[in-house]
Parts: structure tokens; C-alpha cells; sequence
């Protein structure tokens, strides 16, 4: 049925077929479940002079020398943290999705970027309710005029109060919660989703206003609703953490405007989130004396160099098939490491338990801690400790050639800065005019290792 005066289909997610009536089956590619709402497209007659494009201005052919590429400015949003995931502040007319688990802090921190906008700020809630978000508000101190509020769920009725007010930043918390009376889907729908967030996109690149949008995650993790929903927005934001501990990681996946897979600390306390601004000291846990199994590598988040603490253990398995559980670590990189293990260096872990964690609850995805990773599990199969004072890092191929990665040199001097002394790294990481008070031995072959510890 129509809504608003506007036609709507069910369209194949599979094969991109059209239907008029929901069925369970696709009738063109016979796929399960794959029917969608969305709104049929306007039929175009005969070309008109000029259409507006998806940012508002006239579409038009021109020659890529004649565009006007002005560098974009930013503003900060005065928590730095925030400003260095998003690539050093808000760039008007930009989009950004933001997921977390439930109770995560997403509205808190979003609350607090709110007060530092220099300009007009709303929060659209359709979550709670107006008292709920101005208690959160006090709490946190926001007490600033330039902040509106308005508890809304309609699409519609957003976009007009957004167009009178003229807002430089929005947020919408969340998006799963809004409808568009175009369809007949309930909110949370994919099509509803995909509906209002291409027309808040518009309203943004249209507007130059900067808009948030909060998202829900499965419960494996990952962002709820379409997966075209992460293509449209500028930058795609996940907070992470665990809610046992008093630490939060805003991680960038996607940013059109700055690097990807920069990483923002806070700490949560109860005046709200508050920035980190030596993550190394919390991810670092240093020992009283050299302990079995525990390795310190220098991993790289975007823009900064990190260290963190790898362990590992290794123990006899009382079952026929021996575990392999990583914490921190992909679990295919690990059974890649223990048969280069087995094949170039003869230590056979067959029957043996191997657990390897990545303290403080970071995820590191780079191949830079292959090496740390080996050196761990050697260092507790042995139950021989590591020098306190080492630091390693790099890539271990299949033939057990140890490779370079990238930023060798700034992970080096990141470690010098924290009172490491000695290094093992691949022999393309070491810096020509080396790093003052540090001791670098550089290898190129996993025997190599074998023999230096």
C-alpha cells in the first residue's frame, strides 16, 4: 500500500528483483527472506535543464581540472580524543555512524562532543524521553544554550524542525527508532533503516550539517540493519569495551575525512567519559620481575604507536584434541603460527593447550605480532622469561622469513620513550642512525630468533 502518496515495492536483496507483495521466496533467483520495502523509483519523463544533485547543488558535466578541490575545514569538537579518530575534527556536511554495545557510553560521549560544538547543536532522542536526556545532561555538566533537544521519531517531522532550526550538528540516537511515513515497515526494518538514513545523508550534504548517527550492533558485534547503511555514511565509528572495566576504544573502520583504524581511549567515571592521553601505561602492565610467557610489542592504531603486552601459555592438554583460544588475536593467524613453529624452528605443540591474550581488552589485526606472538608461546613452552627491558615486533612469513612492517622507525623511539632498551626487530625496521639509549638487534629468519634468545 501507499503511505504519503508514494508507491512502495519489495525489492530482492539478493538478485535486485522487483515484487509488488511481500513473499518468503524471491520469485526471480529463489532466495530465502531477501524481500525488502523499499519506495518505488519516480518515473522520469523528458530531461529538464538541470537536476539537483544528492548535495543540493546543480548536476551539470564539468572537467575535473575546472572543480574547485578547497581543502576542508574542521572544526574541533574539543575532546581530542574524538577530534584524532574522526581525522582532527567535524567536517560540515559530513555523516558519521557510530555502533557499541548497549551501555557502552555512545550517548554519553556524544553528549559531551555536543557542549564543545562551536555553533548550534540538536539532539534528536528517540530512546528516551526529553527528562531522561536532560538528567544525563546535568550529570555530565552540559549546561551550555547552544545545545537543543527534541525527542521525535518521525523522519518527516525531524527534517522539517532540522530545516527551521539549521542546526551545524546533529544527532540522531538512534537511527534504528525512526520511521519514514513513506513506508510501511515498522521502525528498525531494513527498509526503514536505509529510507531515513539516505534521507539524512541528503539533509547533511545539502544543509552542511555535520550528523551522528547512533546505531545498534548484534549481537555479534557488528552494526545492525543493511550493510549499504555503512557504505552511505562519510565514517563508520565503533565503541568498544568491556563493561567490567572502566575503558573505552572508539575505533574509526571507515573514514573519508582522516585513517582508518585510528584509536580513541577514554575512561569511563561517573562525570562521563574522560580522554586518555597515554594509552601505552593502560595497555602496559609491567611486571615486579621477568615472568614466563610475556612479551612487549609496539603495534601502530592509524596515527600512533602503541604498546602492548602479549601472553601466552602454553600447557599439556588433558583432552585429544588440544585447545587454541586467542583473546586480541585472530585465531587462523595463531594455527599459522604454531605450524611455522613446528616446520622451521622443530618445536611441536601437538598435544599441547596454547592460549595467547592480548592484555587490556585491545584487538590488534595487524601482522606486526606474529613475531610477539611466537617469542610469548616459546618463552612459556620453555618457562624461560623474556629481558624485562625488550620490545619486539614483526611479520613471520610461511617460509619463516622474519618481514618488515610499516612505521618501524616511530614504533622504535615510541619504545625508547618508555624506558625499553633493547629491541628485536626485522632487519628492514632498523633505523640507519639507530635510536638513542636503545639496543637494536635486527633478524631476518626465524633461527635467527631461535639463536639470539
Amino acid at each position: 500500500m501507499a503511505r504519503g502518496g508514494r508507491n512502495t515495492i519489495y525489492q530482492c536483496q539478493s538478485c535486485g528483483g522487483q515484487s509488488s507483495k511481500w513473499s518468503g521466496q524471491c520469485p526471480d533467483c529463489g532466495a530465502w527472506n531477501t524481500l525488502v520495502e523499499t519506495v518505488a523509483a519516480a518515473q522520469v519523463g523528458k530531461p529538464v535543464a538541470r537536476f539537483k544533485s544528492y548535495s543540493g547543488e546543480n548536476s551539470g558535466i564539468v572537467r575535473l581540472t575546472e572543480v574547485k578541490a578547497d581543502v576542508e575545514t574542521r572544526s574541533s569538537i574539543g575532546i581530542g580524543e574524538l577530534d584524532r579518530v574522526l581525522g582532527g575534527g567535524l567536517v560540515a556536511g559530513s555523516v558519521i555512524l557510530i555502533g557499541g554495545d548497549p551501555g557502552i557510553g555512545k550517548s554519553t560521549l556524544l553528549m559531551q562532543a555536543m557542549a564543545g560544538v562551536q555553533g548550534k547543536a540538536l539532539y534528536v532522542s528517540g530512546e528516551e524521553s526529553a527528562a531522561q536526556v536532560a538528567m544525563r545532561a546535568r550529570r555530565l555538566g552540559v549546561t551550555t544554550d547552544n545545545v537543543a533537544l527534541l525527542t521525535e521519531t518521525h523522519l518527516e517531522q525531524i527534517l522539517a524542525e532540522a530545516a527551521t532550526f539549521r542546526p551545524d550538528v546533529m544527532v540522531i540516537d538512534s537511527i534504528q527508532t525512526l520511521y519514514s511515513g513513506e513506508l510501511a515497515s515498522a521502525p528498525g526494518a531494513v527498509g526503514q533503516v536505509r529510507e531515513c538514513a539516505a534521507h539524512l545523508v541528503r539533509y547533511a550534504k545539502a544543509h552542511g550539517t555535520t550528523v551522528f548517527l547512533v546505531g545498534h550492533v548484534t549481537k555479534e558485534g557488528a552494526l545492525a540493519g543493511p550493510r549499504v547503511l555503512e557504505h552511505m555514511v562519510d565514517a563508520v565509528l565503533y565503541f568498544e569495551g568491556d563493561h567490567g572495566s572502566r575503558y573505552r576504544v572508539v575505533r574509526a573502520v571507515k573514514n573519508r575525512y582522516g585513517e582508518v583504524n585510528e584509536l580513541g581511549v577514554f575512561s569511563m567515571t561517573d562525570q562521563g567519559l574522560r580522554e586518555v592521553a597515554n594509552p601505552s601505561a593502560i595497555f602496559l602492565a609491567r611486571h615486579e620481575k621477568p615472568v614466563p610467557g610475556s612479551v612487549v610489542m609496539v603495534t601502530r592504531e592509524g596515527t600512533r604507536p602503541l604498546l602492548v603486552e602479549v601472553q601466552a601459555l602454553v600447557d599439556e592438554s588433558q583432552i585429544a584434541n588440544p585447545r587454541r583460544v586467542t583473546v586480541g588475536l585472530e585465531h587462523n593467524r595463531l594455527a599459522i603460527l604454531l605450524a611455522v613453529l613446528h616446520r622451521h624452528a622443530g618445536i611441536a605443540t601437538g598435544d599441547q593447550d596454547v592460549f595467547v591474550n592480548v592484555v587490556g581488552g585491545v584487538r590488534v589485526s595487524e601482522t606486526g605480532i606474529d613475531l610477539a606472538v611466537l617469542l610469548a608461546i616459546l618463552s612459556s613452552w620453555r618457562n624461560r622469561p623474556l629481558p624485562h627491558d625488550m620490545v619486539v615486533f614483526g611479520e613471520v612469513g610461511l617460509t619463516g622469513e622474519i618481514r618488515p612492517v610499516q612505521n618501524g622507525p616511530e614504533r622504535l623511539r615510541e619504545a625508547s620513550k618508555h624506558g625499553f632498551r633493547r629491541a628485536l626487530v626485522p632487519q628492514a625496521n632498523a633505523p640507519r642512525g639507530g635510536v638513542e639509549g636503545l639496543e637494536i638487534t635486527t633478524v631476518t629468519h626465524l633461527k635467527q630468533v631461535l639463536d639470539h634468545i
